[in-house]
């Protein structure tokens, strides 16, 4: 008796579909090493070429609490800007007040190589290692992360690849946090999108031990605690289950919060109790004492419109690219669905909101053994509906489609309702930055945030208006690292 010929046509296209994700993983994988490579050939060779502005580096005075021992490296010279701090804190630990605005969780990395002599340079290279391994395993994750909101394999591989040359690379091949902060915010959002919570608090925890904007990672689930307590309170009349996920919600919440506010008693411990009237510091005798906020404020002038001054117009210039390509993504999502962007989701189609997990939970739509069965082929559906949809637009007259049509027919994953948190994310991020920190820093602040690139890898995929916007993003990043690469080992300021 012969097969069934539909059977064997969707295992034949479910052999296909695999052996595409395997194919770009390979290339996602390919991609992020050879980045990393050609960062670090870049950074000895203008570090050859030059001499460094500042050469204070290489004098690293002893420990406060070891004033005989030699802390000098033989690759101590080569280490710039904050790169100096995360190895002292290393080697000395948090012996100064300032110090505490490097967040521990890279200095407790590079102690797990402490077998190793601080004094050799195999322990500044290990902080290389460390960053550049953490980047790749970050483009892994951004790759599943895409494919899995987006649903369209070509588009995230594209996006993966721009974020493989993000005009930021410099800091993720350096000794900095930016790499390890990455691949906990992508892995924390991978596990958050497939609905494993209680993994993504514990990547989103650890992002706040990398850098300080990771607790704002508890955003996407407040933003799922809002909705699905709404949805059980108003749509099922459960008053005791939306009660009940509120209170997981702010439990999860409070568990990404914890290690950051755990440091910050660490540092109020080591720096105001024990200590007396006259030495005690005023940040000690606030009503919250809250020491991060303290050293931005007062050792980097971090305040709201204190950078706003004439003379950092050039920083202002720096960051404009990237917080160009933040508010157009933000402004394109806006106007393209405004009942969703303007009522943070509420008003979406409920069959959109409930195909997955950040809005809704999965047995609202149907139970977890049908998920199970049925997740892999509709996800390959819509893949390949959306591969039909992109060459449709290709073949067609797009110069005769409305925008409204355009946008929900060509960008279903980008506009999709799934990926509002993370657009709300990025705009509050990017006002941050713009009114609040040094504006230089947006660079580096923003280059974690998934929709710059995929806003960006569907416009370099679709031939609308804006198609030509992509070169000039890739002529934006690809200068961006060579500057980047020129200015950063060099002392010279750059973001």
């Amino acid at each position: 008796m012969r097969g069934d010929p539909y059977s064997k046509m969707a295992e034949t296209t479910a052999e296909h579909h695999r052996h595409r994700h395997r194919h770009h993983h390979h290339l996602v994988l390919k991609s992020a090493i050879g980045s990393r490579l050609l960062l670090l050939a870049l950074i000895v060779f203008f570090r050859t070429l030059l001499s460094p502005y500042d050469t204070s580096a290489a004098l690293n005075p002893p420990c406060l609490s070891t004033p005989n021992a030699t802390l000098s490296s033989p690759l101590q010279n080569a280490v710039v800007w904050d790169s100096v701090y995360f190895l002292r804190i290393v080697q000395c630990g948090y012996e100064y007040e300032q110090s505490f605005a490097f967040l521990p969780l890279l200095p407790l990395s590079l102690s797990l190589v402490s077998f190793l002599p601080t004094q050799t340079p195999l322990f500044v290279l290990s902080g290389y290692l460390i960053n550049n391994l953490a980047f790749v395993l970050a483009a892994l994750y951004f790759y599943r992360l895409s494919l899995t909101l987006l649903k369209d394999p070509d588009i995230a591989l594209r996006a993966t690849l721009l974020f493989c040359f993000n005009p930021a690379s410099v800091f993720y091949s350096s000794i900095y946090s930016e790499s390890l902060y990455a691949l906990l915010c992508f892995g924390g959002m991978y596990h958050f999108v497939c609905g494993r919570n209680n993994l993504a608090v514990l990547f989103f925890a650890l992002s706040g031990c990398a850098r300080s904007n990771g607790v704002l990672n508890a955003g996407y689930l407040c933003f799922q605690t809002m909705h699905r307590s709404y949805h059980a309170l108003f749509h099922q009349k459960r008053l005791l289950l939306a009660l009940q996920i509120i209170f997981v919600g702010a439990l999860r919440t409070a568990c990404i919060f914890s290690p950051f506010l755990a440091y910050q008693a660490y540092g109020y411990y080591n720096m105001c109790v024990g200590r007396s009237h006259d030495e005690i510091r005023p940040w000690c005798k606030a009503r919250i004492p809250l020491l991060y906020s303290y050293i931005q404020s007062h050792y980097w002038g971090v305040g709201f419109l204190r950078y706003f001054q004439l003379k950092q117009l050039p920083n202002f210039l720096l960051a404009s690219p990237i917080l160009s390509l933040a508010l157009c993504s933000i402004v394109h999502y806006a106007k393209s669905r405004p009942q969703n962007f303007f009522s943070l989701g509420f008003l979406a189609p409920m069959e959109e909101k409930s195909c997955g997990v950040v809005f809704l939970s999965d047995d609202l739509s149907r139970s977890k053994e049908a998920d199970s069965v049925g997740k892999s082929s509709s996800v390959r559906v819509e893949e390949h509906l959306n591969l039909r949809r992109r060459k449709n637009v290709i073949k067609g007259d797009v110069a005769t489609v409305p925008i409204e049509s355009e946008s929900a027919e060509a960008w279903p994953g980008y506009l999709s309702a799934s990926v509002l948190p993370f657009v709300l994310h990025l705009g509050f991020m990017a006002c941050t930055a713009f009114f609040v920190m040094h504006v230089q820093v947006a660079t580096r602040f923003l280059s974690a945030s998934p929709p710059l690139y995929w806003f960006a890898a569907y416009i370099m995929a679709y031939p609308t208006k804006y198609y030509r916007w992509g070169y000039v993003i890739w002529a934006y990043s690809i200068a961006y690292i060579f500057l980047g690469s020129l200015l950063f080992p060099n002392f010279y300021p750059f973001t």
